[in-house]
């Protein structure tokens, strides 16, 4: 039953809208015209499965002086004066049943947009990719990965 709800739930989300943000942020403008990798904001902390969202005073390091009268960037400063963490929506997330690693991929040769699509291109963050387990079997097939169920999956499930 478990599982009958994540499919259930992965299907009603695949190409929905965006989810709404509380700061409006573009990755057009961070990642396309101002060429910032993925990995100068999202940083790979050990054990490395999981990517995180940028620190805020990694954010405020430009934005003290940048765009500083914007009503996001303010909002940003507020996070940032009070030390809290922005509460950004994730747009993409593994299955808790599923055994994922960002640093395995990575060191396997892995881009980001091999998953997460042209982001650079994106002015609003969306789920541009399918990430299911068919999508990631067909990747793993055509890098000549194992394809076996515990590889993935906990053999107690």
């Amino acid at each position: 039953m478990k599982y009958f709800a994540v499919i259930l739930i992965s299907l009603l989300l695949w190409g929905a809208d965006p989810p709404r943000q509380p700061i409006a942020f573009s990755h057009k403008m961070h990642a396309g015209s101002l060429n910032l990798k993925c990995e100068s904001c999202h940083i790979n902390p050990a054990p490395g499965e999981m990517m995180t969202f940028p620190a805020e005073a990694k954010c405020m390091g430009c934005h003290q002086v940048i765009k500083k009268d914007s009503e996001d960037i303010q909002k940003l400063a507020k996070f940032f004066t009070e030390k809290k963490r922005v509460p950004w929506v994730r747009v993409y997330q593994v299955p808790t049943f599923v055994f994922w690693s960002h640093r395995t991929h990575m060191e396997g040769g892995n881009t980001c947009s091999e998953c997460h699509g042209d982001v650079s291109s994106l002015e609003v963050m969306a789920k541009v990719k399918e990430l299911s387990m068919g999508s990631c079997m067909d990747c793993h097939r055509q890098k000549k990965v194992s394809n076996d169920c515990t590889f993935c999956h906990d053999k107690a499930n």
